[in-house]
């Protein structure tokens, strides 16, 4: 199975490990390529986005709604393999949980956690979606299919945007959005959270946005607490943090994070 991964930045990064973005459900690289991987390579670091299977240009195995949470981390190991040096990890929404799974079983230098999925699931976010889009959720509830919750440029700018996000950044997701697995969906609901506590002695970073509907700021808090740390919660913004209006606020918070634990890293970065 051939997995999307895409490199930015001239190889002679001065930053001493690679960046890896993963991005969250129904997104794919196309979502850090944006604006992210090319700004985080301007600053000196060398940047990898990858798709995961049955997401952007990534092939899959087998049927794409039976493919499991689970199979998006082995997809993650294929690609930091690939890289052949550990990366620091920023992970999206459902990325951030594939994130912190893979800590679960690998170490890294350090990862971001931007809008993730909190320590309790999804469900939060599925009730949300069932007050103010009913209609959708009888359709899910119906037909499985996650696809349904993004299936108009109305639904992706509402769940995913501030209203300070151009019209034309909403249409440009919009026409790139793809489908989701409904087995990882349901795991999300209810087998496979996050679980700070398996995860090593990994520096963690957490973000989200006041405007997020996806995951409350609330939600974002219990993520931090989890792993004892403060979150950055920054007005006016919403799910989709790489894209949104404030994106350059974030990319800058992340670059100034990564730029302290630059010593520590530096001792510490493996060649796999």
């Amino acid at each position: 199975m051939k997995l999307e991964v895409i490199k930015t930045g001239s190889g002679a990064a001065g930053y001493p490990v690679p960046v890896l973005f993963v991005h969250g459900a129904w997104h794919g690289a196309w979502c850090w390529q944006e604006n992210f991987t090319g700004y985080f390579a301007e600053r000196g670091f060398d940047c990898y986005s990858f798709s995961m299977r049955g997401h952007g240009k990534s092939g899959c195995e087998g049927v794409f709604h039976l493919s499991s949470v689970d199979h998006y981390v082995r997809d993650l190991e294929s690609v930091v393999r690939q890289i052949g040096m550990e990366p620091v990890l920023v992970g999206h929404s459902m990325g951030g949980l594939v994130v912190q799974r893979y800590l679960m079983e690998h170490g890294a230098p350090a990862a971001a956690l931007m809008a993730s999925v909190p320590p309790y699931g999804i469900m939060g976010f599925v009730l949300r979606v069932a007050r103010r889009h009913p209609r959708t959720f009888l359709k899910f509830l119906f037909t499985l299919n996650p696809r349904v919750a993004v299936s108009t440029r109305e639904l992706v700018d509402d769940l995913f945007f501030s209203a300070e996000t151009a019209p034309e950044c909403v249409d440009r997701c919009f026409s790139e959005i793809g489908t989701e697995s409904s087995r990882a969906a349901i795991e999300m609901m209810a087998v496979r959270f996050p679980r700070a506590g398996k995860v090593g002695d990994v520096p963690v970073l957490v973000l989200g946005g006041e405007d997020d509907k996806v995951f409350t700021t609330r939600e974002v808090r219990a993520t931090a607490r989890a792993y004892g740390v403060e979150p950055r919660i920054f007005e006016a913004m919403g799910h989709d943090m790489m894209l949104d209006a404030g994106w350059r606020d974030a990319a800058d918070v992340i670059i100034n994070w990564l730029e302290e634990q630059t010593d520590r890293i530096s001792r510490g970065g493996t060649e796999r």
